[in-house]
């Protein structure tokens, strides 16, 4: 199954252009201004989960973000983003895994993440994501399909959520900060529903940051 994960995004990210996906944003305005809420001092390790080629990395790296990390399962997607950045690639750890095989080696400030979660479906897989995300980070920004759909994303069955549902499942480990929703348009005019939950750990890190 990841095999077939890896082979499918290598070919989204090879075969079609930024504006030919759904999930390309205009602007991270809304992404951006939930960052920038948690007043992160500017050495803070903050990971971008399922980054793709996503301009966040460019905006974190504006306002001066010195341990940003970009994960992705394609490698084609992160060699478009190296391309794009230029010298300044340098200064970003790069990840090429699925995160269901992702095994962290340090623990980070703002675990972020825009639309890789609502592709795990399985119970095993979405408690394996919560195990990693409580012990290895103590802010996260998770961003989802709503429950209204889409129920598909680049031809793969995803899951929505209701705030509530959100909430519920990272409860556990996480107080929630807020929560907000967006209309994403696409580069094609149409409209996704998206939820966001904003949470910090309840407990400290077993992984201490550095």
């Amino acid at each position: 199954m990841g095999y077939q994960r890896k082979t499918h995004w290598d070919t989204v990210y090879a075969t079609k252009s930024a504006n030919e996906v759904s999930w390309t944003q205009k602007t991270q305005e809304v992404s951006m201004s939930l960052i920038i809420s948690f007043h992160l001092p500017k050495n803070a390790k903050i990971i971008d989960i399922g980054g793709g080629d996503s301009t966040l990395v460019d905006e974190l790296l504006h306002l001066g973000f010195t341990e940003v990390t970009v994960l992705d399962i394609s490698k084609n997607a992160i060699s478009k983003v190296k391309d794009r950045l230029g010298d300044n690639a340098n200064k970003v750890t790069w990840i090429v895994s699925d995160i269901n095989d992702f095994q962290p080696k340090e623990s980070y400030d703002l675990w972020y993440d825009r639309a890789a979660f609502h592709f795990l479906i399985s119970e095993e897989e979405k408690q394996l994501y919560l195990s990693k995300v409580s012990k290895y980070t103590r802010n996260l920004i998770l961003g989802t399909f709503s429950d209204k759909g889409p129920f598909k994303c680049s031809g793969l069955q995803v899951q929505g959520y209701s705030q509530d549902a959100m909430n519920r499942f990272f409860d556990e480990s996480f107080h929630n900060i807020k929560n907000i929703t967006q209309v994403h348009v696409t580069p094609f005019g149409s409209k996704q529903d998206f939820v966001f939950g904003v949470y910090n750990n309840k407990e400290p890190l077993l992984v201490n940051c550095k």
